[in-house]
């Protein structure tokens, strides 16, 4: 019987559970292939005693439409920075790939499917590089990895950032306000353009293009000098303005290595009201509620094909290489490729052009 191992790393994403639906009943069609979970991601095989699952088709039965993952996720440590306590209370980190690749030659693991974003996809192409056999399928909600056209999750954060928007323009149309909805994203501006578009926001500001701030007034106070009471501002968390920084917030979780984005709604709020502008402003930040939930059926459908073709990579032994959607194919590229360049949204695009066309202001 020869093994695989699916692992899901990194933040929660709607679409997971469909990802290891698919990877197991597409294992099932195949005589002689098992599918173990690790639970939250290599930690279950680093920890002792080992954390794993044996994932059948009654395990996965009905999971494609649940949000969240069913092994777990995390995107702290990692075989490569494996957090330790020190005697006098401090953390540091070590090296542990070479003893979890020996752990996964003793379970008797074949192959690996590793399903995660830019981060955990370094991570495969670490590991591959050390020997082992795996497989990379991309996960992210921000949409930000350029060798594929798509991620699942992204067409779902979209749509609960869009339903956001349209709850909003109730309330600022009500009480004559502006109000700021800052989504997640990271440094692409993916969610908050299609968001703004779709739900027609008056400003969208994203980390592709630099704000002005005295531009972001002036086309708030047009708004209102036409006699209409209220507007909608879109803001990722990773906007900032011309000349400006990030907006973060310091972490204090053992193992957590990310900046943590997030204030940029409060930040704007601020400005906008330093430089006397008068309307009453709110802030609203979406956060996690952007991960969790039902997967919509487009990203359901993505995942599924994501999970089957990440299988029969395994059976093709086309190791070192990451799922990846090219319209209309599902196909794979090598992890070094999937990882060397993000995906950012070009300031020129037809979805910019598109915006612009409608009337929403980028702060430029």
């Amino acid at each position: 019987m020869k093994r695989v191992l699916v692992a899901t790393g990194g933040g929660d994403c709607p679409g997971l559970n469909a990802v290891i639906r698919a990877v197991v009943k597409r294992a099932s069609h195949e005589p002689d292939w098992e599918v173990i979970g690790s639970i939250q991601s290599f930690d279950g095989i680093l920890r002792e005693p080992t954390e794993i699952r044996v994932l059948d088709e009654k395990a996965v039965a009905g999971i494609h439409v649940q949000g969240g993952t069913i092994i777990g996720t995390t995107n702290k440590g990692g075989p490569f920075a494996w957090p330790i306590k020190n005697t006098d209370g401090t953390w540091s980190k070590v090296d542990r790939s070479d003893e979890m690749i020996r752990k996964l030659q003793y379970l008797g693991i074949d192959a690996v499917i590793s399903i995660g974003g830019d981060g955990s996809q370094r991570i495969s192409q670490q590991l591959y590089e050390k020997g082992l056999n795996i497989i990379g399928v991309p996960k992210t909600i921000d949409n930000d990895l350029s060798a594929t056209d798509f991620t699942f999750g992204f067409q779902t954060a979209v749509q609960i950032a869009t339903e956001a928007v349209d709850k909003l323009v109730t309330t600022a149309s009500s009480h004559n306000r502006v109000l700021i909805l800052e989504v997640m994203g990271r440094y692409a501006g993916w969610i908050a353009l299609h968001a703004a578009i779709a739900g027609g926001a008056e400003v969208c500001l994203i980390p592709e293009i630099p704000y002005d701030i005295r531009k972001v007034e002036e086309k708030l106070n047009s708004r209102y000098n036409k006699g209409k009471g209220h507007a909608i501002v879109v803001i990722a968390e990773g906007a900032m303005p011309k000349g400006g920084t990030l907006t973060t917030e310091e972490s204090d979780e053992v193992g957590y290595n990310n900046l943590r984005l997030g204030g940029v709604a409060h930040k704007l709020m601020g400005d906008l009201k330093k430089m006397g502008f008068e309307a009453d402003i709110r802030e609203t930040v979406l956060g996690h509620l952007q991960r969790g939930g039902i997967p919509v059926a487009y990203d359901r459908v993505l995942a599924t094909q994501f999970g089957v073709k990440a299988f029969e990579l395994v059976l093709e032994g086309k190791f070192g290489e990451m799922v990846a959607y090219r319209h209309p194919d599902i196909i794979s590229v090598p992890l070094i490729d999937a990882i060397n360049k993000p995906n950012f949204v070009d300031p020129d695009c037809d979805l910019i052009r598109t915006a612009r066309g409608v009337g929403i202001g980028f702060g430029d």
